[in-house]
């Protein structure tokens, strides 16, 4: 009973940081290898994920196009061979031609994409030319690489300034102060019987992080508003929302799970609160 219970406490301790969490599914780790798919590298992607090696023929392949959209912003279009998307089992092991992506722009990840189509609103792209990245990953988020190199798709955009009333792609900048920290509600917030407001600063989380205890089943709101680029992500429920420099993001979550539950960032590794679900 004793070695049972101190490998019970030894797994708890095992996640991101070595903190107790519930990120991933028993027995994976965050960008550690699990499957026995390809060959793992030393080597790592440049977001920090290591690369999985698998030969040229069959390996997954990625494009990505961009359209503009009628109302704001461009969707975009990935096309996959070899591949298809799997996120009922993101964390668990790599298998063949499976798993999900990441959309970058100018380098920094804006989200984790589980589909072929995705919109991007305007405000998330700074008027001028940027180059778009699309790369596809494992389920044990491991990057999928042929010949050393990631297997990823690019695009190049550019963002103009649009006059008033030509569509929902202006990036002219405003001529207000910043909007105040406290924005109304979204439709998707409103109907949300939590809201957790956080603030991230120098390194600093206010309020100091504790716990939100919640029923299973209530919607939580998370809105963060962070000091520089990040990403948020919600261990165990796999969720994850782009946080751009002083603009306010809210992620919006059914608590369906029974635990306690990590909510960090993912560059700054700073834990903002975490979700007690009972």
């Amino acid at each position: 009973m004793l070695t049972v219970a101190l490998l019970l406490v030894g797994g708890a301790a095992a996640g991101c940081g070595g903190r107790a969490t519930t990120h991933h599914k028993p027995g994976t780790g965050h960008e550690q290898a699990t499957g026995s798919a390809g060959t793992l590298l030393d080597a790592q992607d440049p977001t920090g994920h290591r690369l999985r090696e698998v030969p040229a023929a069959g390996a997954p392949q990625v494009r990505l196009a961009a359209r503009p959209d009628s109302e704001d912003g461009w969707n975009l279009q990935l096309t996959v061979e070899n591949f298809r998307f799997t996120p009922d089992s993101t964390g668990g092991a790599a298998l063949p031609g499976a798993g999900h992506a990441h959309l970058e722009l100018d380098g920094r990840k804006l989200a984790r994409l589980y589909g072929p189509w995705f919109h991007l609103p305007a405000a998330q792209v700074p008027e001028g030319a940027h180059t778009l990245t699309v790369r596809l990953y494992a389920d044990d988020h491991t990057a999928w690489t042929v010949a050393g190199k990631a297997v990823e798709g690019t695009l190049q955009l550019t963002a103009t300034a649009a006059a008033p009333g030509q569509g929902g792609h202006s990036h002219t900048p405003p001529t207000a102060p910043p909007s105040p920290p406290s924005a109304p509600a979204s439709p998707s917030e409103a109907s949300a019987d939590r809201t957790v407001t956080l603030t991230v600063r120098d390194g600093k989380v206010t309020p100091a992080p504790g716990r939100t205890e919640l029923r299973r089943g209530e919607r939580v709101a998370l809105r963060v508003t962070s000091d520089r680029a990040d990403t948020l992500h919600v261990h165990g429920y796999d969720k994850e929302l782009a946080l751009s420099a002083g603009q306010e993001a809210t992620l919006v979550l059914t608590a369906d799970r029974t635990g306690l539950f990590e909510v960090e960032t993912h560059e700054s590794h700073l834990v903002l609160t975490q979700l007690l679900v009972r």
